[in-house]
């Protein structure tokens, strides 16, 4: 059985193929009506999309919006590789980890 690469393990180029074939595997998930598989897939795509993006462009202390979550605003507070740990303002003020693809800067 082949070892699966890790996504930090992986260059950009392969990055990108994976994301597609997340992408694809996803929207079959959709078309079938297989939720879970879907919300599975989706995560795994943003997993990837994180690797894409450099870390030190996101700075504790400041807030972002939550990307497919409009409204929803994330507040910083460490950087643990592709991971912002903070919590959601309005939320129930639980700490929590996203990885940086979910959130935008609010230019």
């Amino acid at each position: 059985m082949q070892q699966e690469k890790r996504y930090s393990d992986m260059t950009e180029h392969e990055l990108k193929q994976e994301i597609a074939s997340l992408q694809e595997r996803a929207r079959k998930a959709e078309q079938m009506g297989m939720v879970s598989e879907f919300a599975v897939l989706e995560r795994k795509v943003q997993m990837a999309r994180a690797y894409l993006i450099n870390p030190e462009s996101f700075q504790p202390g400041e807030i972002y919006e939550i990307e497919g979550d409009p409204g929803q605003y994330f507040k910083i507070d460490y950087m643990n590789g592709v991971f912002a740990w903070g919590y959601r303002l309005k939320g129930d003020g639980k700490e929590e980890a996203l990885p940086i693809s979910m959130l935008k800067g609010l230019k």
